[in-house]
């Protein structure tokens, strides 16, 4: 450690030699540096080995509190003397703090004990209390039970009251129309007027029943009111404390850049979609070892992320395993803080379809069969617009419908069908929706499996915070499954067959690198496992109904790897 700056670490192996990058890292997707992936391993090493806190990353048996991942983070940069360290930060908290004396301090502690957000917390829990107590009274529970006494008995009332007089309604009409058939003009005048006046009647009743429950019931909303009327303001008066809180929370967050302008959280989410900074905006390794460096006056040179733990649930992250920022909530923190700073450039804004060739593989009046090669989009993206399905409208200007029958996720290579014609598209679309045709991937695994065979069902959902990628959950989730099959064991990995039932976004991806499905991910996949040359999924084979001649169609085309 560097006592001239506090949370600096010098590299404990010599770096010299090693080529400084001519740019810093793009956050959100990245290859880590050499000298990033040194500080990481002195870091790994570091949580192995420390003594000086506790906490249960779910990697060790025995240990209380609840299992946590982390993500850890590692920031290369050089010092006003010239030297090449690193910093060192976490995401959230660790061990129940924000600040441990080998990390960077965060940008701002509200953990405190006497700061402010505490004294507001426990101003909050009071209050909290105090709603409790008085929402388990008995006398509220006695009051609330009269009002629905007093309630159900007056709408029974009223509704055997109008039922009344909707039956004197239908005598009357009876008695009137038989008088017109047999009184003469004066007596039939007669009784039209005892008729009204008997209508008169039921009506004043009515009102009169209407006004007398109304009574009754504000007396019972009285004796209510008052245990409830002090439960409304003191929730009012902990809406507002809590609002208070949360802005007075976020006006100590304020991010520097390398051109020394600092800028509000609020200010950085104002043009988000949501408007207003998430919960936990400025909590993440990223923003911390950032701001950290524009304080100290070191310069960033490159940066890296893991994650340390056990997986979570719902999402996949692998022990030691390198991941890009957030989205959610680092991507405007960041977009502000790497201002001023040349910055690798954002591979998903590069064609990563150039120079590369659809392969026909069938082709008749009704359809066309390609094989899509990996990184290839099968329809435009929100940046890059050459796909399958732009290089089949310019191959086939003629063809009518949306000539895309699915998809395929764009690192996925393999079979995909063309519709040629709008009604040849509803026909062929309609096999995949009613899960008629037969699809089978092939897959090399990062791993060995046990088992030779199963079924892995798992409901997946977007990842709010982090798209495209995709979440296990249980409550929102889209149902998802998929049977697979070991093919072969070579060399520490497993060539699997996959049979998709269903077919979710990045579905084969996470059943294969979830924890609760095969715990094992595709070589090469750079969202749930290692990036490689490539992601080593291929769709293989595809079996269908002719749209026309009603022929069983067969397809099938062997991955390249």
């Amino acid at each position: 450690m560097n006592t001239n700056t506090p949370c600096f670490s010098l590299f404990n192996q010599s770096v010299e030699g090693i080529e400084l990058p001519t740019k810093f890292t793009f956050p959100f997707y990245y290859q880590p540096h050499p000298l990033s992936l040194i500080a990481a391993n002195e870091l790994q090493k570091y949580l192995e080995n420390q003594s000086e806190w506790v906490h249960n990353f779910g990697m060790e048996e025995g240990l209380e509190g609840k299992i946590t991942g982390k993500m850890f983070g590692v920031l290369v940069v050089r010092n006003n003397a010239g030297e090449l360290g690193y910093l060192k930060a976490f995401s959230g908290k660790l061990a129940g703090k924000n600040e441990h004396p080998q990390f960077v301090p965060p940008i701002f502690d509200m953990l405190q004990e006497d700061g402010f957000y505490r004294k507001g917390e426990n101003e909050l829990n009071a209050l909290n209390i105090q709603v409790d107590l008085l929402e388990a009274q008995q006398e509220l529970k006695i009051a609330q039970e009269a009002l629905d006494k007093v309630t159900l008995r007056s709408k029974n009332s009223i509704d055997s009251q109008k039922v009344r007089l909707r039956a004197n309604k239908v005598t009357r009409k009876l008695r009137k129309k038989e008088g017109k058939l047999s009184l003469n003009v004066e007596d039939c005048n007669k009784l039209a007027t005892l008729i009204g006046e008997e209508s008169i009647r039921d009506k004043f009743l009515l009102r009169e029943l209407l006004v007398y429950w109304e009574e009754q019931l504000k007396k019972v909303r009285e004796q209510l009111e008052i245990f409830t009327g002090v439960i409304v303001d003191l929730k009012e008066e902990r809406r507002e404390k809590s609002n208070a809180l949360q802005q007075q929370l976020y006006d100590q967050y304020h991010f520097l850049n390398t051109l020394g302008e600092s800028k509000s959280v609020c200010d950085i989410f104002l043009n988000t979609l949501n408007g207003v900074p998430l919960a936990g905006a400025g909590e993440c390794a990223a923003p911390k070892l950032l701001q950290y460096a524009f304080q100290m006056d070191l310069k960033p040179i490159a940066m890296a992320e893991f994650w340390w733990g056990a997986s979570p649930t719902s999402a996949i992250r692998k022990h030691k395993n390198y991941y890009p920022a957030c989205q959610s909530k680092c991507y405007p923190i960041l977009g502000h803080m790497l201002q001023g700073m040349e910055v690798d450039e954002n591979p998903m804004l590069k064609n990563p379809a150039l120079g590369k060739v659809l392969t026909t593989v069938y082709e008749d009046d009704s359809f066309v069969i390609i094989n899509k090669p990996s990184e290839f989009l099968s329809v435009p993206g929100k940046t890059i617009s050459d796909s399958v399905y732009t290089r089949m409208q310019e191959k086939y200007p003629n063809a009518t419908g949306p000539l895309i029958v699915h998809r395929l996720d764009m690192s996925t290579s393999g079979l995909m069908v063309i519709a040629k014609t709008k009604e040849v598209h509803k026909e062929l679309q309609s096999q995949f929706i009613n899960r008629t045709v037969k699809k089978r991937y092939v897959a090399l695994l990062d791993g060995e499996l046990k088992e030779e065979k199963g079924e892995i069902s798992l409901p997946l959902r977007v990842d709010l915070d982090n798209r495209p990628r995709q979440v296990v959950c249980y409550e929102y989730g889209k149902n998802a499954q998929t049977i697979w099959k070991v093919i072969e064991k070579r060399d520490r990995k497993t060539l699997i067959h996959f049979y998709p039932i269903t077919g979710r976004t990045h579905q084969l991806r996470m059943h294969a690198a979830h924890k609760l499905g095969l715990n094992t991910p595709i070589l090469g996949d750079d969202l749930y496992g290692v990036k490689a040359n490539r992601l080593h999924l291929h769709a293989e084979y595809l079996q269908f109904t002719h749209p026309e001649t009603r022929k069983v169609m067969k397809f099938r085309v062997t991955a390249e790897f």
